[in-house]
């Protein structure tokens, strides 16, 4: 349930770095579907055309081996390899119009199963201790802290996983809007991540959100007594129906639950760390102050 701060890679070649496009998810049995789907089209229409797969990839100005590739379901086209395909093949936009499917594809599995659930609650309640919760992340700062890992991302990968986080923050955009409620502890918020300018933005940005009707925002200050969240990241998603699922770093070996018993320990939790934590207004100011430090 949780990605914003667990790496999550996809299934990439060896060499893969320096290829455009994407690997594919061997785990992700819709997302191979859909890719060999395309790719078996793709294929169908090269061939009915009489290209070669090295004719065509000159014309559409991608290699051979990519061309070969994506026909056999082993990488995610880019957009622009289906725009110029269909140019080249006069598929008058169908093979642009699976761009729909393959677009989510790119994005991990989890991270679409996360969108899926984000995108339906009505309540959004999340915890988070190490850094700053991936739905308030502005680009600059989601792509400073994927490229920190180690082993390090191909770039493709990079692109890839910093698309999928900010797609998530189309939450926002919904009409009616979900509840949010976030508490971030102190010391990421005084990380600067990506340098000074992108960590600034980034401060400005939790301001921009703090005062959302439909968002309260909290710092946990790093002066204070022990709370529940120092096993790390809790959240809570609440759904129209009247059911919930959360998933807390330190319960239930990490996995998302549904019984409401445990549902009630993980509010508990949460909502004792809310009350130590400092009030929105004050928050706010909080986050200012840190913004005026520089």
């Amino acid at each position: 349930m949780s990605v914003d701060g667990e790496a999550v890679r996809a299934g990439t070649e060896a060499g893969g770095a320096d290829e455009p496009g994407w690997g594919v998810d061997p785990d992700d049995e819709w997302g191979v579907a859909v890719i060999t789907t395309v790719g078996r089209q793709l294929k169908l229409r090269r061939e009915a055309a009489g290209l070669r797969a090295a004719e065509f990839g000159k014309a559409i100005g991608y290699g051979e081996d990519m061309v070969y590739k994506v026909e056999g379901g082993k990488r995610i086209p880019r957009r622009d390899y289906l725009v110029m395909s269909d140019q080249v093949l006069d598929a008058g936009g169908l093979i642009v119009a699976t761009w729909e499917d393959v677009k989510r594809v790119r994005y991990p599995k989890k991270v679409r199963e996360l969108g899926k659930l984000e995108g339906k609650a009505v309540e959004i309640g999340v915890y988070e201790c190490n850094i700053i919760a991936g739905l308030l992340q502005t680009p600059e700062h989601v792509h400073a802290l994927i490229q920190a890992a180690q082993p390090p991302y191909s770039p493709d990968d990079v692109e890839r996983m910093v698309a999928a986080r900010l797609a998530r923050q189309s939450v926002f955009e919904r009409d009616p809007a979900p509840s949010m409620r976030f508490v971030l502890e102190e010391a990421p918020l005084r990380r600067q991540v990506g340098g000074t300018m992108a960590w600034r933005q980034q401060l400005e940005r939790l301001l921009e959100v703090g005062v959302l009707n439909n968002v309260t925002l909290q710092v946990m200050p790093t002066n204070t007594d022990a709370h529940p969240g120092l096993d790390g990241r809790i959240e809570v998603l609440k759904f129209p129906d009247g059911t919930a699922v959360g998933r807390s770093d330190g319960l239930f070996n990490g996995r998302p639950v549904f019984d409401p018993k445990h549902l009630r320990i993980l509010e508990l939790q949460y909502g004792t760390i809310r009350a130590q934590a400092l009030p929105p207004r004050e928050s706010l100011a909080f986050i200012k102050q840190l913004l005026g430090e520089t």
